[in-house]
């Protein structure tokens, strides 16, 4: 069995055989080989930043939900179901699904069938050209920071568990996702995404089966769970009071509901380039529809897998149960995912558990990058900065662009490390960047008076709210939690966004109808996105999947209530 030694500073290195190396050997040898191959079918800039749009649904919906798949979502969810226990499952089912569905029954059709290369493309036809740069340049950073987290990540797990310095692992792990996007392009990352997100449940789901025999099986862990601060509550999903960490039952529903389920969720699923993207590389509007919901599926049981073994963390890891209780220790939260390997996997499983690891922080960070080079090509160099040029140009940028995005996202992994709380930095710059997106976003496409002007005036009116918010609770001046004040943040960013948008449209010229047909749901034709070439059966319809799966995230909710 693999031991942590708690020497003063804890020591979280694992027990490490040579047989585990040859996993993570074999694994790196894997996801390169797959750059290599992709690399045949690049002829052009689409076929680099867009995969040619030619993949298939089931390709392009697993690639889906495992670019999210990355640092943030085993570190912090793990953390959160450690420290919150069931009411961590809000980000899933209502912080996911829903928007997901949403996403494929709604917003695809607008997508793809305005033939957009990318989200801030979108904004150029809706809007004006400003919106588009707005947009692309805040999403360009973004990427870039978002990248830097999962790179800071892997970093510090490699740090804990291997003994490489950050300094090495930070810079070795993006080489890596440098090397197989730049050989293959968005084909090279989505095919990897789909075999990272097996080799991440090869981690996942050993790693709960064990904890959960260790405790008794789930109605053990509920007990034991129950019996340690806050109590309970960590084994009920509502009023998660202990999540918001907002007093009243009724404003953390409220903060819940609203503030994480719809204006954050919603604005991270619906408007973010680097999920959105998966969709838009697939062979056809039928497969690009069902892409996100065919995701939403892995998404509404991975809390199963993610949350769980956190909540057995809690109970069984002794530094963690310390913590708890509010004695001293040198851990937290976030290092619950490697001390509980390191409490139940054995020798011989740890390689894949390790390579499950560098599968998730490269999935992360390429889906990051990969979106990052298709939005600098297209909206930045081609459509502001150098028109105009033949198309390898593009390609040859957006090569060049991978390369840069790689180097800065090894800077910014050092300004992630200055916070000390991932997830709150993560959910500070999802409000940021993606709520005021999706006001603008959702208000535009079913108010057909809105004006270009008001696109991007009211973006930077949303970002300059949530930004503001943020300030004000890291100061005390809102004395909330970093949680609560992400929540507080986005829902401040699309109040202040719709309101903008709609004092300036008032007073000034909406664009014509004839140039707003299949941009704005009112001049849209019902029958674009229904039917087509692939989808004749009902497990080829997204209103009959997305239906689906909304159920099982309702009957989910009813078992863990």
């Amino acid at each position: 069995m693999a031991t942590v030694t708690v020497l003063g500073q804890t020591d979280l290195r694992l027990d490490t055989a040579w047989i585990d190396y040859v996993f993570i050997v074999f694994y790196f040898v894997l996801v390169l080989g797959i750059g290599v191959l992709a690399r045949r079918s690049i002829a052009s800039s689409l076929d680099f930043l867009l995969s040619g749009r030619s993949l298939p649904a089931w390709v392009t919906g697993l690639a889906f939900v495992s670019a999210n798949l990355g640092a943030i979502e085993l570190i912090g969810m793990m953390a959160n179901g450690a420290q919150y226990g069931v009411p961590t499952f809000h980000y899933y089912w209502i912080g996911a699904i829903p928007a997901m569905v949403f996403l494929g029954i709604v917003m695809m059709p607008f997508y793809y069938g305005s033939k957009a290369r990318s989200v801030p493309e979108f904004l150029r036809m809706r809007f004006n050209t400003t919106t588009q740069r707005v947009n692309g340049v805040t999403f360009a950073l973004a990427s870039v920071l978002i990248a830097g987290v999962n790179l800071y990540a892997l970093g510090l797990i490699l740090e804990a568990l291997l003994g490489w310095s950050l300094a090495v692992a930070v810079p070795i792990a993006a080489l890596v996702v440098l090397s197989y996007t730049f050989l293959g392009g968005l084909s090279a990352a989505i095919y990897n995404e789909v075999l990272q997100f097996f080799v991440i449940l090869a981690l996942l789901i050993p790693l709960t089966v064990a904890g959960l025999a260790r405790v008794g099986g789930w109605d053990g862990l509920v007990e034991r769970v129950s019996a340690l601060p806050p109590g309970p509550e960590q084994v009920s999903s509502w009023p998660g009071t202990s999540l918001t960490e907002i007093a009243s039952p009724f404003l953390s529903v409220l903060g819940i509901v609203f503030g994480l389920g719809f204006v954050l969720s919603f604005g991270y699923w619906t408007t973010n380039f680097a999920e959105v993207q998966r969709a838009l590389s697939a062979r056809s509007m039928s497969a690009a529809r069902r892409t996100p919901i065919i995701g939403a599926f892995p998404k509404a049981l991975i809390p199963l897998v993610v949350v769980i073994p956190g909540m057995i963390a809690g109970v069984l890891v002794p530094q963690l149960t310390t913590l708890k209780q509010g004695g001293p220790t040198d851990v937290t939260y976030d290092n619950a995912l490697t001390l509980l390997m390191g409490e139940v996997l054995p020798n011989g499983i740890l390689g894949v558990a390790l390579a499950g690891l560098l599968a998730s922080f490269m999935a992360g960070m390429a889906a990051n990058v990969s979106s990052l080079n298709t939005v600098f090509t297209y909206d930045l160099w081609q459509d502001w900065i150098r028109p105009g040029r033949p198309d390898d140009y593009y390609l040859r940028v957006g090569r060049a662009v991978t390369v840069i995005g790689c180097l800065l996202a090894i800077g910014t992994a050092f300004i992630a490390s200055s916070f000390t709380n991932l997830m709150d930095y993560i959910q500070a710059l999802f409000s940021f960047f993606n709520a005021p997106l999706f006001a603008i976003f959702i208000l535009g496409l079913f108010w057909k008076r809105m004006s270009g002007t008001a696109g991007w005036t009211g973006l930077i009116a949303g970002t300059v709210a949530a930004v503001t918010v943020d300030a004000l609770v890291r100061v005390g001046v809102i004395a909330v939690s970093s949680q609560a004040g992400s929540f507080i943040g986005a829902s401040a960013a699309f109040v202040v966004g719709i309101a903008v948008s709609v004092v300036v449209t008032m007073v000034t010229a909406p664009r014509p109808e004839s140039e707003l047909a299949g941009l704005v749901w009112s001049l849209t034709p019902r029958e674009r996105g229904r039917g087509g070439e692939d989808e004749g059966s009902w497990w080829q319809s997204p209103v009959v999947l997305g239906a689906i799966v909304l159920v099982l995230t309702l009957a989910l909710y009813l078992v863990f209530a």
